[in-house]
């Protein structure tokens, strides 16, 4: 997966958790019951023993927690800075194992409120009191505690250079997930056939900017990457990942997405394909 390392500067988990908990988005990778990755973007949050990252999920839209329960591989991706307020951000993919929390869930939603009020202020207050309680749906949360085996580094962002490769000295313990609820799901409440990529798709690179192209590595990971560059050819996406990685053909996503800098906005597009086909 990686073909070349840079170990001019040591990094420790200190250096990477500390960015991870000033970034307001990143880019959250499970796999489908096929294989296939999904990323989407999502906040992320230090967890309580400051040895994970956390995201979290509505329980009315379960699919990342879920995923996740069924294959606890997941990955992280930092590639989107804006309003993070860090000086030299660097761009950077964790790696690591999911353990689904929703056995509580009221604990899981009080601490989400905390810490969205606590990590997005400004569009935390924006929200009417009236608003706050009408949306226990959204407020809901399913939490997924990401505990890092593996980190690609780009220091300062730069893509140009081969990625520092950071690892635990010994893998850590991962607790099993809650189990998952019985009965069957709702379902789906789109029935309507999906758009044409092409009109879904259009302008999305000048409105959105580089996407991030979602691979599966070959020991089973979801490796999501900001790509170099990219264009929009008539069959797909034709982009270059960033420097010292070797993507691997097979099922692959590509996401779009960015945010205004004190998440008062944001827009997002993700599109399902396979490469090499899409790149």
């Amino acid at each position: 997966m990686v073909s070349i390392l840079d170990t001019r500067v040591a990094l420790d988990w200190s250096t990477i958790g500390d960015q991870a908990a000033a970034f307001i988005t990143t880019e959250y990778a499970s796999l489908d019951r096929g294989g296939a990755p999904i990323t989407w973007p999502v906040t992320p949050y230090v967890g309580g023993n400051g040895r994970s990252v956390d995201v979290t999920t509505g329980l009315t839209y379960p699919l990342k927690a879920e995923r996740a329960r069924r294959n606890p591989k997941v990955s992280l991706s930092f590639s989107q800075p804006r309003g993070s307020r860090l000086v030299d951000p660097a761009t950077f993919v964790i790696h690591g194992r999911a353990t689904v929390r929703d056995a509580d869930l009221r604990a899981d939603s009080a601490r989400y409120l905390a810490e969205v009020a606590a990590h997005l202020p400004e569009a935390f207050d924006s929200i009417p009191t009236v608003m706050l309680r009408r949306m226990a749906w959204y407020w809901a949360r399913i939490r997924i505690e990401v505990t890092p085996v593996r980190v690609l580094w780009w220091r300062g962002g730069d893509l140009d250079q081969p990625p520092q490769l950071w690892e635990p000295q010994t893998l850590p313990t991962v607790a099993p997930s809650d189990p998952a609820p019985v009965g069957r799901g709702a379902g789906s409440w789109n029935t309507r056939a999906a758009a044409d990529w092409r009109m879904r798709m259009r302008g999305a690179l000048d409105r959105l900017g580089l996407p991030v192209l979602t691979s599966v590595t070959p020991d089973g990971w979801p490796l999501p990457l900001r790509v170099r560059n990219a264009e929009q050819i008539p069959g797909g996406f034709r982009m270059r990942p960033p420097a010292g990685i070797d993507i691997v053909d097979g099922p692959a996503c590509l996401t779009f997405h960015t945010h205004g800098p004190a998440f008062e906005s944001q827009d997002n597009a993700c599109l399902g394909g396979a490469l090499p086909q899409c790149r």
